[in-house]
């Protein structure tokens, strides 16, 4: 990590409501939620905080370093229909060695629809990944 990864670090992401990225679409493998009302997603509004924070993080971290979530704790209490734009806040608020937390909120055209915590590790990529293979293989 390079040593510009500090607190009070924001950044703010906007992406457009569209079908794709509704409760009735978020995995063919979930069919209970087939038959909902066609909003944003939580689960899409968890990626997209996510991704808002990776963005944030991604120019102050060294070559072969990225970070995976380990804890999210959102609130999401309105409804978003298709073809509003959301829009998320991240603020880095806390660097523990490789630990970072983040302040999150989420607004759509009309005002807050969710916000909470984030907390996200710093990893090497090719060592993490190695892991993970490993953990595979052991799979009989």
């Amino acid at each position: 990590m390079k040593d510009t990864l500090l607190p009070d670090l924001g950044h703010t992401g906007e992406l457009k409501v569209t079908p794709d990225l509704t409760v009735p679409e978020v995995s063919d493998h979930l069919t209970a939620f087939s038959d909902m009302p066609p909003v944003f997603a939580t689960a899409m509004m968890v990626g997209f905080i996510e991704a808002t924070c990776i963005e944030a993080i991604a120019p102050h971290l060294d070559d072969g370093e990225h970070s995976v979530g380990t804890h999210i704790n959102v609130s999401h209490f309105a409804a978003t229909p298709v073809g509003m734009t959301v829009r998320v806040e991240v603020r880095l608020t806390q660097v523990e060695r490789r630990m970072l937390t983040f302040k999150v909120e989420a607004f759509d055209d009309v005002g807050l629809i969710g916000k909470g915590s984030h907390h996200r590790a710093v990893i090497d990529k090719d060592r993490f990944v190695a892991k993970a293979e490993e953990k595979a293989a052991a799979v009989p």
